[in-house]
């Protein structure tokens, strides 16, 4: 049901948040310890496995902390699909908006495309001896017309003699180019399958029908619509890999690729649910249109959070084992502030930590995917090279705590913003002024030197950080 990745121990699944992630020890733990719960309740004897609920999340902390990280690197963990929604974003019934139901079917979709590539990868390589010959059709047509799909069914029909011989000496030979790689910039023409029609199906005023309705209904047209073959000219490059997809899905059965991506969901599926201090009905209150009630939209929520079947154009789905993480910063609005059922479905809530200079400085020198090391193999793409000094980390670390105390707080997001103006003249200048083998080294110098104009002229600094 869930992947070796995910028999990690609570320790070993911090261990792994922790080389994308500073800080935050307390989340991390309680999301190591809830996608541990999964294996453990999927090892509980049947009859108390259906009665073991998830232990939902609710993550407090400013803009930038890193909760949707810890989130998205959980799912990852999991090889486990992984949806992010905005509260904010819902609208109750009866208004114009996306229903609380859409998260679920986008939970689906994304089991579906985990499940389908998992089911493509198994059958890779008898796709690729399909594709190997399509091509090789395309180049050096067989004598005779037998197509290629036919021969890899049969392989003791009898094969023609005289000139078919040279014929098959001259495609091996071609087979070989092939696999080397030999004639990837050659153009071939093959046939694309295409659905012919009528396009995105649109409705006016379907208020009365729901969104699931609306994708059953387009689904149905489309699979009425006749399938034709389009003739397209690509390179053999291209040719592989549009042959590779259509090959390979034909040889799975997506029957049982909607089953597993079902169970999946139900089973390992992690909804996000963002900004949910936004439909809190604080009591200043807060922001949102006179026209939707926060109260309404957080009871629309309630019954998929506690645990409902949602109809997909897959098949029903029950949420009841879905790990719900929810995330705010809480501001002007306090967790009490939502209705107590929804409160009483996320026990375990966590308070994250706003980040100190010293987590900024961990931020861009520790993770694998810090920024300082992005921007590196951004350079290395152009054969530059690009260095940091200690003393240069902790000045990019300074300043951007600084213009979050100064401006505004957006956390680790900052960096983005310090980053590119520190960097984007180097961009820009490479490669013409800036040649290959060129080194660059970013000194705490430079560092205030390109910042401290910014940061000088407060009027700029509102626009640019």
């Amino acid at each position: 049901m869930l992947t070796d990745q995910a028999y990690l121990t609570p320790r070993e699944i911090v261990g792994e948040l922790d080389k994308y992630i500073i800080g935050q020890k307390d989340a991390k733990r309680n999301v190591a310890i809830a996608l541990r719960n999964r294996w453990r309740r999927m090892n509980v004897n049947a009859e108390l496995r259906g009665e073991i609920s998830p232990n939902n999340i609710l993550m407090i902390g400013a803009t930038g902390v890193g909760k949707t990280e810890i989130a998205r690197r959980l799912a990852k963990i999991a090889a486990a699909p992984f949806v992010k929604v905005e509260a904010s974003k819902f609208t109750e019934v009866g208004y114009v908006g996306r229903d609380v139901e859409s998260m679920v079917r986008d939970l689906v979709e994304q089991a579906v495309n985990i499940v389908s590539i998992q089911k493509k990868e198994e059958v890779r390589e008898k796709a690729m001896d399909v594709v190997e010959e399509l091509i090789l059709d395309a180049l050096i047509p067989p004598i005779g017309g037998v197509k290629a799909s036919d021969r890899m069914i049969s392989d003791d029909m009898d094969e023609p003699k005289s000139d078919a011989e040279l014929n098959e000496k001259t495609r091996e030979r071609f087979r070989e180019k092939i696999r080397n790689k030999e004639l990837e910039n050659r153009k071939i023409e093959i046939n694309v399958k295409q659905v012919g029609g009528m396009g995105n199906v649109g409705m006016i005023g379907g208020g009365a029908m729901d969104e699931a309705s609306m994708i059953n209904l387009q689904e149905m047209l489309g699979n009425m619509m006749p399938k034709t073959n389009k003739k397209r000219k690509v390179t053999i490059a291209e040719a592989r890999k549009i042959l590779l997809e259509e090959e390979s899905s034909k040889l799975i059965d997506m029957d049982e690729v909607k089953e597993e991506a079902l169970l999946k969901a139900e089973n390992s599926g992690i909804i996000f649910i963002d900004e949910i201090d936004k439909i809190a009905k604080s009591s200043s209150g807060g922001s949102g249109g006179p026209d939707v009630s926060r109260e309404g939209v957080q009871r629309d929520m309630l019954p998929i959070v506690e645990g409902s079947a949602v109809s997909t154009k897959y098949g029903v789905v029950k949420t009841d084992h879905v790990l719900f993480i929810a995330a705010g910063a809480f501001h002007f609005a306090k967790p009490s502030d939502l209705i107590p059922e929804l409160q009483g479905r996320f026990p375990i809530r966590v308070e994250l930590d706003d980040l100190t200079e010293e987590d900024f400085y961990q931020i861009v020198k520790e993770p694998k995917n810090a920024l300082t090391k992005q921007y590196a193999a951004l350079f290395e793409a152009e054969g530059v090279s690009l260095e940091f000094t200690d003393e240069s980390l902790r000045e990019i670390a300074s300043s951007a705590f600084q213009f979050n105390s100064e401006i505004e707080n957006i956390g680790a997001r900052r960096l983005h913003t310090v980053m590119s103006a520190l960097l984007n003249e180097f961009l820009f200048d490479v490669p013409d002024v800036i040649g290959a083998n060129a080194k660059i080294v970013v000194t705490q110098e430079m560092v205030k030197e390109k910042l401290g104009a910014i940061s000088g002229n407060k009027d700029l600094s509102q626009y640019i950080l």
